[in-house]
C-alpha cells in the first residue's frame, strides 16, 4: 500500500477563491465608472489650466527675477547680490530650458510650492493666496446658498401660480436680475442706500473685518465678518437668484404635467407631500448642474465686485498682483481659482448621479 501523495500547493488565486481573470475585470469596472471618469476629466482640466497659465506667464514680457532684483537693488543691494537673492527667493532659474522649468513647475504644483511672492518675499505664494481666497469662497458660497433658497422657492411658487399676477411680476424680476450685471445692481444699492437714503453704512462695511477685531471662533468675529460681507453676498446672489427662479419655474411646470403627479393626486396624497416628494425633488434635478456653473461665473466675476466694494478677496488680490507684475501670485491665483471651480463642479456631478442614476451610461457604475 503506497503512502498518499501530498496535494499540489495551491496558488494564491486558488487560496483566496478568486479567479485571476476576475481581478482585471474589477479594475476595468472601476476605470470605466462614472465617478472615476469624472475625476479623470477634472484632473485633466486642472492640468490643462496649469499648463496654459505656465506658458502665458513664461512668455509674458518682463522677467520676475529682474523685477524683484530691481526692487532689492533700490534698497542698497548690489545687482549681483540682488539677482542671486531674487533667484533663491523665487526658486526660478531663468537660464534653464522651458521643459525643465515646466517640470519644476509641475513638481511645485503637486507639493504646493510655487515660490514666493515678489511683493511679499517673506511668504510663499500659497500662503499669500490663502490669506485672500477663503474670503471670496465665503462670500460666493453664501451668495449661492441665498440664491438657491430664494430662487427655488419663488420659482416653484411661480409654476404653481402660472398665469397669475405673481407669476408675471416674478418673471419680470427674474429676467431683470439675470440680464443686468450684478456690479451695476450692487452699485445701485449703494447709491440708493448710502447716498440718497443714508441708511446704508457703506464706509463702515468696507474691508473684511473691523480694525481691532481678532479672528477666532467666536460670535464677535463671525458677526463682524458677516457684516462686512453683506454687500458682496448680495452682489453674488443677485444674478444667481434670477437664473434659479426662471429655471425652477420651467422645470416645475414640466414636472407638473407628468403622469406620476396626476396619479399621486388621484391617490389623495396631500398637496404638501406631492410638492416635496414628487414635484420638487424631480424639478431640482436639472437645476443642480447649474450650481457649479454659477459658482464658476461668480468666482470669475469676483474681481469687479471686490474692487467696487473694496472687499479684499481673491479677485482684488489678483488685480493687485497683475498691477504689481507679481507673476508667481498671478499664476497661483488663476490655478487655485480654476481648481476650486472644477472641484465644485465635480462634487455637484457626483451628488447628482446619486440622486438620478439615469445620468450614468449603460453598464457603468458610480
Amino acid at each position: 500500500m503506497t503512502a498518499p501523495t501530498a496535494p499540489p500547493p495551491r496558488s494564491d488565486d486558488a487560496a483566496v477563491g478568486t479567479p485571476a481573470a476576475a481581478r482585471p475585470s474589477v479594475l476595468r469596472r472601476i476605470w470605466a465608472s462614472y465617478a472615476f471618469r469624472r475625476i479623470r476629466q477634472s484632473v485633466f482640466v486642472i492640468w490643462l489650466v496649469a499648463t496654459i497659465t505656465f506658458l502665458l506667464m513664461h512668455f509674458m514680457p518682463g522677467d520676475p527675477i529682474e523685477i524683484m532684483a530691481g526692487r532689492l537693488n533700490s534698497s542698497g543691494m548690489s545687482h549681483e547680490q540682488a539677482v542671486a537673492t531674487a533667484t533663491n527667493i523665487i526658486a526660478y532659474d531663468p537660464n534653464a530650458s522651458v521643459w525643465v522649468q515646466y517640470l519644476d513647475f509641475l513638481k511645485g504644483l503637486v507639493t504646493f510650492d510655487l515660490g514666493n511672492s515678489l511683493t511679499n518675499p517673506s511668504k510663499t505664494v500659497f500662503e499669500h493666496v490663502m490669506e485672500y481666497l477663503p474670503w471670496t469662497l465665503f462670500a460666493v458660497g453664501a451668495g449661492v446658498v441665498l440664491a438657491i433658497v430664494i430662487g427655488l422657492t419663488v420659482g416653484m411658487a411661480m409654476a404653481y401660480r402660472r398665469g397669475s399676477w405673481f407669476d408675471h411680476a416674478m418673471t419680470s424680476v427674474g429676467s431683470f436680475l439675470t440680464g443686468v450685471p450684478n456690479y451695476i445692481l450692487i452699485a445701485a444699492v449703494i447709491v440708493v442706500g448710502y447716498t440718497i437714503l443714508g441708511v446704508l453704512p457703506f464706509l463702515d462695511m468696507r474691508g473684511r473685518i473691523t480694525a481691532g477685531v481678532e479672528p477666532g471662533f467666536n460670535f464677535v468675529f463671525f458677526g463682524d465678518a458677516l457684516f462686512h460681507a453683506v454687500l458682496p453676498i448680495l452682489a453674488f446672489a443677485f444674478t444667481a437668484t434670477g437664473s434659479f427662479m426662471l429655471n425652477m419655474k420651467a422645470a416645475t411646470t414640466e414636472v407638473l404635467t407628468e403622469d406620476y403627479v396626476t396619479v399621486a393626486q388621484a391617490r389623495g396624497l396631500k398637496p404638501g407631500r406631492i410638492s416635496r416628494s414628487y414635484v420638487g425633488r424631480n424639478a431640482m434635478l436639472p437645476i443642480i448642474p447649474q450650481i457649479a456653473l454659477q459658482l464658476g461665473t461668480l468666482v470669475g466675476g469676483s474681481i469687479v465686485i471686490e474692487q467696487i466694494l473694496q472687499y479684499p478677496g481673491a479677485g482684488q488680490m489678483l488685480m493687485q498682483a497683475i498691477s504689481n507684475r507679481d507673476y508667481p501670485v498671478v499664476q497661483a491665483s488663476v490655478i487655485i481659482l480654476a481648481t476650486s471651480v472644477v472641484i465644485a463642479s465635480l462634487i455637484v456631478d457626483l451628488f447628482l448621479v446619486r440622486i438620478d442614476p439615469r445620468i450614468k451610461t449603460e453598464g457603468q457604475e458610480a
